[in-house]
């Protein structure tokens, strides 16, 4: 794990607020007595070996986690148990994202071809489902969704006819509608969206929202100013194949905005696997240092400042300068990364892996 020079806690979880240990200074943080607290992972054995790529942080005892073999996961007491709380009939799906308001409601989406898509919805803390939403259309693969309130969301599927599918619900998921793709740009050829954190689609505020792409011969991330009924679309400067590609977004408010992906093959090399944006996504430019290696998910709190975090099987990386520059603090794998409110930080990935971020002092405390 490579150390954290300087950190602030802004009320003892999540944040990255000083500077990170510059490559080649790694014995900075640990200098002496006055250095500051830095970051680590706290596991919290979650009982299951699914890997888990969809996560819904809602405060620092409550979240939800959901991924493969229909797996449903949630905590109330801050990791320190999780409970199964899936769909009975859900154990052939692939849950990749997880939407929730709290500790009782959720909404969860299925990948997949034809009806493999699905929406489930709880509002009794997972103790029963309903089925809001079943695909009838067999080219349509959702991947990813997402909500700007507790009643108004998105879902997102590969290009069918030539343009990404999106599905809206105004009522909290109890329905869906495929809305118009008039509003739509053309996909490229081969161009898709990557099921990979929950975090290919994503909204701020009440109206926005960006759908990241990759898999064609350009990574593009699309831009709707009114909840997905008309589109813009920009190209980002990073690489993109049928591995490579935008992998998530995140938008601090409705200008700044940071992208990461790379190539998700093991071992793969991934250069400018970082980008930003400073006016809502018609432009984006390179990371000047990138995370060194692919990253699936990327989580810009709206209280932190220029301070943001990414993940992916490699490790962990943290910015302090709105996604120019980029550290990494923790090898371990994850998939995916959300913060609630109360600033506290999740992060979750395969094999069953969870956890809380928390500040740890040089002497261990």
């Amino acid at each position: 794990m490579k150390p954290i020079a300087r950190m602030s806690s802004l009320a003892g979880v999540c944040v990255i607020a000083a500077s990170l240990t510059v490559p080649g200074t790694a014995g900075a943080a640990s200098a002496g007595p006055s250095a500051r607290p830095a970051p680590t992972w706290r596991s919290t054995p979650t009982g299951t070996d699914s890997r888990l790529r969809g996560l819904a942080a809602v405060s620092r005892k409550v979240a939800w986690a959901a991924g493969s073999g229909g797996t449903v996961l949630r905590t109330t007491d801050a990791g320190r148990t999780w409970r199964t709380t899936g769909p009975p009939d859900a154990a052939g799906l692939e849950f990749r994202d997880i939407e929730a308001s709290g500790a009782d409601r959720a909404v969860v989406l299925a990948i997949g071809e034809g009806e493999a898509s699905r929406v489930y919805r709880t509002s009794d803390g997972g103790r029963t489902w309903e089925l809001a939403f079943k695909n009838d259309e067999p080219r349509a693969f959702y991947d990813c969704m997402t909500f700007f309130d507790r009643r108004h969301g998105l879902a997102v599927s590969d290009p069918v006819d030539g343009r990404f599918r999106i599905i809206s619900t105004r009522d909290g998921g109890r329905s869906w509608k495929v809305l118009p793709n008039t509003g739509m740009p053309d996909a490229l050829p081969g161009e898709a969206a990557f099921a990979a954190s929950g975090q290919c689609l994503v909204s701020q505020g009440r109206r926005d929202v960006w759908l990241a792409t990759g898999g064609a011969s350009k990574a593009r991330v699309f831009h709707s100013r009114d909840r997905g009924r008309t589109w813009t679309v920009a190209d980002t400067p990073l690489p993109s194949s049928a591995s490579q590609g935008v992998f998530a977004v995140a938008f601090r408010d409705r200008r700044h905005g940071i992208a990461v992906g790379g190539d998700y093959r093991p071992g793969e090399p991934s250069p400018s696997a970082a980008a930003t944006t400073s006016d809502g996504g018609r432009t984006w430019r390179p990371a000047p240092r990138p995370p060194a290696e692919y990253r699936s998910g990327v989580v810009w709190p709206v209280y932190t400042g220029p301070a943001a975090l990414a993940v992916g099987p490699t490790g962990s990386d943290g910015t302090l300068d709105a996604g120019r520059t980029w550290t990494r603090f923790d090898t371990g794998s994850f998939d995916t990364v959300d913060c609630a409110p109360d600033r506290s930080c999740w992060a979750a990935g395969e094999k069953g892996r969870a956890a809380t971020l928390l500040l740890r002092d040089d002497g261990g405390q």
